[in-house]
């Protein structure tokens, strides 16, 4: 498992390109048969990327869980929510299969010991990208479709960020400790999100950016809202962003993206908004 430590903003302010990269970036998620973890100390969150090709793949291998941890099993403490960004699969959590297509969510409670992700057809196996935080009691496991999830419009095509949010793991439509997950899908000919920017002092987030065309990237746009700065992510790339930090982006291209958050509330109205002028 990969363990990142919580970056100052005044220290994140002399980082090179490479150093920023290596802080935030999160690349090579699927392998196959395995299981890619890496753990960052901000808000104690867990990003997954696990591709079964040939064989069921356990949450938890290739994992010292009690080393990582401190725990017997993956979720005795934990909750996690996954995606599935590549070919059907399924998830099967303590003995129940969960069949899941593309862009289907499920919504894994604290306490379930047993969970395995299998692929349909392993010429088009299953990415399951999934996001974990800390959990104090158990809930219930769920699949979310995304005809399931809550809708909201947001931006214009005048503005170039004409989007949806789908919210799958919120409030609005399932009870969690504190971890929220959503996909954010943008229409043809926009390629902004998140503008005007925003930061969170009391949640931290995490996207990941896939749909992106061959040859095309996206810009994400990180840093104090007086101190920007950017990495560029290509296709099944994830970044970590701290809660002093600003999170949008802007493509060359079409692209979709999913966000997780945690921390200390789920209000997603408690955000400190940036005007556009003030951005530097």
């Amino acid at each position: 498992m990969d363990i990142r430590y919580s970056g100052n903003p005044n220290d994140v302010k002399r980082y090179t390109t490479e150093e920023l990269r290596k802080e935030f970036l999160i690349e090579n998620l699927y392998q196959p048969d395995t299981v890619q973890a890496v753990y960052s100390h901000v808000d104690r969150m867990v990003t997954l990327g696990i591709m079964p090709v040939h064989e069921s793949v356990s949450i938890d291998k290739g994992i010292d869980v009690w080393a990582n941890f401190g725990t017997n099993f993956f979720l005795e403490r934990r909750e996690v929510g996954f995606f599935n960004l590549g070919g059907a699969g399924s998830v099967s959590v303590d003995g129940k299969v969960y069949e899941m297509g593309p862009k289907d969510c499920i919504y894994i409670t604290q306490g379930s010991k047993e969970v395995l992700f299998s692929s349909t057809d392993a010429a088009a196996p299953a990415r399951f990208y999934g996001v974990s935080a800390p959990a104090h009691r158990a809930y219930e496991t769920r699949l979310i479709k995304l005809a399931d999830a809550a809708k909201k419009p947001l931006g214009s095509m005048e503005s170039s960020n004409k989007r949806v949010i789908n919210q799958f793991i919120h409030p609005d439509v399932l009870k969690t400790c504190q971890l929220s997950m959503g996909m954010t899908v943008l229409e043809p000919g926009s390629v902004w999100n998140t503008m005007p920017v925003h930061t969170h002092e009391r949640r931290m987030e995490i996207y990941t950016y896939f749909d992106i065309p061959n040859g095309e990237v996206v810009f994400h746009l990180m840093g104090q809202p007086q101190e920007t700065r950017h990495i560029v992510m290509h296709n099944f790339d994830a970044v970590i962003s701290p809660s002093w930090s600003i999170h949008a982006g802007c493509g060359t291209g079409s692209y979709t993206f999913i966000w997780a958050m945690g921390g200390e509330n789920q209000a997603f109205d408690d955000m400190d908004t940036v005007s556009t002028r003030e951005v530097r």
